[in-house]
């Protein structure tokens, strides 16, 4: 099984290389990644990571898999119009 805490954790190290993003992590059910921009108080996501890995949004829009959590954060950081460090 998938440890998804840890999954999460990565993801808010890769979301924290992107200069614009506060990055949190949630402890609850589900656990979760609460990312925001900086300099906006409307642009806020809280990203979730499935059982079999999947890292989602609020929403539901499907950011990536924990094989590729780089690119799941540049697909948030995107999505908040936040550049890389």
């Amino acid at each position: 099984m998938l440890d998804t805490m840890s999954c999460l954790e990565r993801f808010a190290c890769a979301a924290r290389l992107h200069i614009d993003l506060s990055v949190q992590l949630i402890d609850g059910n589900p656990a979760g990644v609460r990312v925001r921009n900086r300099f906006s108080t409307t642009l806020m996501e809280v990203v979730t990571c499935s059982p079999q890995g999947v890292f989602l949004t609020s929403w539901g829009y499907r950011l990536g898999t924990a094989d590729d959590i780089d690119n799941a954060a540049g697909r948030l950081a995107y999505l908040l119009a936040a550049l890389p460090a």
